[in-house]
C-alpha cells in the first residue's frame, strides 16, 4: 500500500504515518549493480497542512545490500534520512495530485532516497580493494646469463625503413 495521506484527515489536527513500504511498492530503478534493496523502506513521518500545501516531516530508513566497489565484498548498509522535510504545494506548476482527497507521498520519498543512494559504496572507508599481483617486469632466472636489453621484436621492427 503506498504511503498516502487523506487530506480530511488533516482539517482537524495533524497525521501521524508509521510504517514500512515494500521495496515492490517503492519501486525504485537504481540502475547500480552494486546496490540492492531487498528489505521494506521503514517510515515515520508526521503531515500537517499550512495554508498552500502540505509540509511532511519524519524520518526514513531503508536497508540496502551493497557490494563494494573496490574489494567486491557484500555488506549490509542502511539509508537513513533522519530530518525528511518535504514541502507539497496544491497550486502552481509543482502542484501535488491529488486523487480521492489523498496524496501519495511515495514518489516524493522515492525521489529522495535514490538522491542519498551512495554513490560509491565501499564496505569501509580503509578498503584497499582486491589484491593484486605485481605489476612490470618479472625475474626470470633461468641460468642461461645476461639478456641482451630489447626484445627480438624490436629488433625485426627496427629493420624496417619506411
Amino acid at each position: 500500500m503506498p504511503l498516502l495521506v487523506n487530506l480530511r484527515h488533516l482539517e482537524a489536527h495533524n497525521v501521524h504515518l508509521e510504517g514500512q513500504l515494500s521495496a515492490a511498492e517503492l519501486d525504485l530503478d537504481s540502475r547500480d549493480e552494486m546496490i540492492h534493496v531487498t528489505e521494506p523502506l521503514s517510515y515515520d513521518v508526521e503531515a500537517q497542512q499550512v495554508e498552500d500545501g502540505l509540509l511532511v516531516q519524519g524520518r526514513l530508513c531503508l536497508p540496502l545490500e551493497c557490494q563494494c566497489v573496490r574489494c567486491l565484498k557484500s555488506f549490509a548498509c542502511d539509508l537513513k534520512i533522519n530530518s525528511w522535510t518535504r514541502h507539497l504545494p496544491f497550486q502552481g506548476e509543482d502542484a501535488v495530485p491529488v486523487v480521492s482527497d489523498c496524496v501519495d507521498l511515495t514518489p516524493y520519498a522515492r525521489e529522495d532516497i535514490l538522491l542519498e543512494f551512495p554513490q560509491h559504496p565501499l564496505c569501509e572507508p580503509e578498503c584497499h580493494g582486491l589484491l593484486r599481483s605485481p605489476v612490470g617486469k618479472t625475474k626470470h632466472t633461468s641460468g642461461k646469463g645476461p639478456t641482451e636489453p630489447g626484445s627480438p621484436a624490436w629488433k625485426e621492427l627496427d629493420k624496417l625503413k619506411f
